[in-house]
């Protein structure tokens, strides 16, 4: 067998993966558009710290050719100073001091992979300096985005592991812009208005941290918790189920960084400190989601570095990719 290769049986063809997608999409979206506040928050208190073990181990085991180093490390104290802005109660500066950090580690990732591509660093210098200035004028506007940006992050991780499928690739990665883009569309367009139960409480609470501020008031509020809540419903699908089963070589090399954890206890800690926050959630609520909100920033944050890295083609090759050293 190659090096690095993976078994058969799990890049056979994309019928099996597709078609469960197919149907988390729909599971999902029948609860979003009658119960959206209540499946966001149930995700969150029951899926919450496990995917970020998960998606952690994949992301790290899979991308640790580049997520190494200095790189990672400076990686690491920018998000690091972001847990601690979190942590500190909310306003301006915590907030602004968020954006700027968040900022330096794009720029940081910027740097690692367009070195020797002075024209392209510069045009990335002046994209961000402009994006942060707009942050920092609108910073309720940054932190809705940001929210919504990290549900759609999967559909770069599935279109890059999609390359190993031998067959069916077409098909798969329709029904991944399926649902990461088309419902959300036709949910924030209010095509499906007719079916979506009235805003509750719940809704009203939630509305704020994931609609837009010109809207918050509108019939849009509504909306996007719907989208936000199966969103996350399925950013969930992908981390805790699609990847863990079909792309066993990540978490292989994970284990072989982090011993550790290797076998089912990654599971048993994403599980363990899950349950610890799921009863702090059900005590105080407020408590529980600003502590989850700082632990979650490794996980949130750490993607957009290897995002950048796979956009300039720096990522390494999935294991049916590699040549054959046998």
């Amino acid at each position: 067998m190659a090096v690095g290769a993976v078994p058969a049986v799990r890049t056979a063809g994309a019928a099996l993966p597709t078609a469960g997608f197919v149907l988390a999409a729909a599971i999902a979206l029948a609860f979003a558009l009658r119960a959206p506040a209540g499946l966001a928050v149930l995700g969150l208190a029951t899926f919450g710290i496990l995917h970020n073990v998960l998606e952690l181990r994949y992301v790290a085991g899979r991308f640790g050719e580049v997520l190494a180093g200095r790189f990672l490390r400076l990686l690491l104290v920018l998000i690091t100073g972001i847990v601690v802005c979190r942590l500190l109660p909310p306003g301006p500066v915590p907030h602004a001091a968020e954006i700027l950090l968040a900022y330096g580690l794009l720029a940081a990732a910027c740097l690692q992979a367009l070195r020797g591509r002075p024209a392209a660093l510069a045009g990335a210098a002046m994209v961000l300096s402009a994006a942060a200035a707009l942050s920092l004028s609108f910073p309720a506007y940054h932190f809705v985005v940001l929210a919504h940006l990290h549900n759609l992050v999967p559909l770069v991780f599935l279109w890059e592991w999609s390359r190993r499928l031998p067959r069916g690739r077409a098909v798969f990665l329709a029904v991944q812009c399926g649902w990461v883009l088309a419902v959300p569309a036709l949910l924030l367009l209010g095509a499906l208005d007719g079916v979506l139960a009235p805003a509750d409480g719940g809704v009203a609470r939630l509305a704020a941290a994931y609609t837009p501020p010109a809207w918050l008031h509108t019939a849009a509020g509504l909306r996007f918790v719907a989208v936000f809540a199966f969103l996350q419903t399925m950013h969930y699908v992908v981390w805790v189920w699609f990847l863990p089963r079909h792309a066993p070589d990540a978490a292989a090399a994970f284990e072989r960084r982090v011993p550790l954890l290797r076998g089912g206890r990654a599971w048993l800690l994403g599980a363990g400190a899950g349950a610890a926050l799921a009863v702090l959630f059900a005590t105080d609520w407020a408590q529980g989601k600003t502590l989850y909100a700082a632990v979650a920033s490794y996980h949130a944050y750490l993607e957009f570095p290897v995002l950048l890295l796979l956009v300039a083609g720096l990522a390494p090759a999935a294991p049916s990719d590699r040549k054959d050293l046998s």
